[in-house]
C-alpha cells in the first residue's frame, strides 16, 4: 500500500479525485492511503438526515455517497483515506471496518490512551473521566461517559473501498456542536488535546499511516 501524505487539501475535489481513482482502477492497480487534513466542512453521508445540521453558519456542507451521517472535518484532524482492493485483499467489508478501527486503536495506544469500540455505532470513543483505563467495555449503544474521537465512513464499489477514518489530535472542536455527531444528540466529541496528549499533526499522520498499512495488507 503507497502512502501519501497530502497535507491540508479541500474536501470536494479529494472526495471527487477518490472516486476518479476507484472507477479507474484495475485488478493490478497498487492500493493507497491518502493521509490530509481539510479546511472546515461538513459532510453528510447516505443516511443523513437534513435536521441533524442544527447550525452550519459560515461552514460547507457537502453531501457524499459515504455511508453514515453528518460529521465535521477540520484543521488538526488526520484524515485516512485508505483505497483498498478488498477482493485481492482477501477479506470482506466488516473485516475491513474492525481492522480500520484497529488502526485507530494501536494509534491511540502508542499515547498510552485506551480506545473503544460502541456496538452499532462505528467509530473509536474513550472514557472522558479515564482515556487511559483499560477496562473493557461491553453492550450495546451506550455512550455514557464517553467521547468520540474518531469517525469511520466507508463506500465500496466494485469491491474497492474509499473515503476512510478521521482521528481528531488538536482541532477547534466547537463545530461538533453545530450537528448532532454521527446522528447522535449530545454525543461529546473530543481530540487527543482535550485528554491531555500532545502531539504534532505530523507524528499523529505518520502514526495512523503506519498502523492502517500493517492492518490493511493481505
Amino acid at each position: 500500500m503507497l502512502a501519501k501524505v497530502l497535507g491540508q487539501v479541500d474536501y470536494l475535489p479529494t472526495y471527487q479525485a477518490m472516486a476518479a481513482f476507484t472507477q479507474g482502477r484495475s485488478p493490478d492497480t497498487p492500493d493507497e492511503l491518502w493521509l490530509c487534513e481539510h479546511p472546515p466542512v461538513f459532510t453528510q453521508g447516505l443516511a443523513g438526515k437534513a435536521d441533524h445540521v442544527l447550525a452550519a453558519g459560515e461552514i460547507p456542507v457537502v453531501a457524499t455517497n459515504r455511508g453514515g451521517q453528518v460529521t465535521y472535518h477540520g484543521p488538526g484532524q488526520v484524515v485516512g483515506y485508505s483505497l483498498v482492493d478488498l477482493r485481492r485483499a482477501g477479506y470482506f467489508v466488516k473485516e475491513y471496518v474492525y481492522r480500520v478501527e484497529e488502526a485507530v486503536i494501536r494509534t491511540l495506544a502508542e499515547y498510552g490512551v485506551t480506545g473503544h469500540r460502541v456496538a452499532g455505532a462505528p467509530g473509536i470513543y474513550v472514557r472522558l473521566e479515564d482515556p487511559f483505563s483499560h477496562a473493557r467495555r461491553e453492550g450495546g449503544p451506550d455512550f455514557t461517559g464517553l467521547g468520540k474521537i474518531a469517525a469511520l465512513g466507508i463506500k465500496v464499489s466494485r469491491n474497492c473501498t474509499y473515503h476512510g477514518v478521521a482521528l481528531n489530535v488538536a482541532m477547534d472542536l466547537e463545530p461538533f456542536s453545530r450537528i448532532n455527531p454521527c446522528g447522535y444528540a449530545g454525543l461529546r466529541t473530543v481530540d487527543l488535546s482535550t485528554i491531555g496528549v500532545s502531539t504534532t499533526w505530523n507524528e499523529a499522520a505518520a502514526l495512523l499511516g503506519h498502523k492502517l498499512q500493517a492492518l490493511l495488507a493481505p
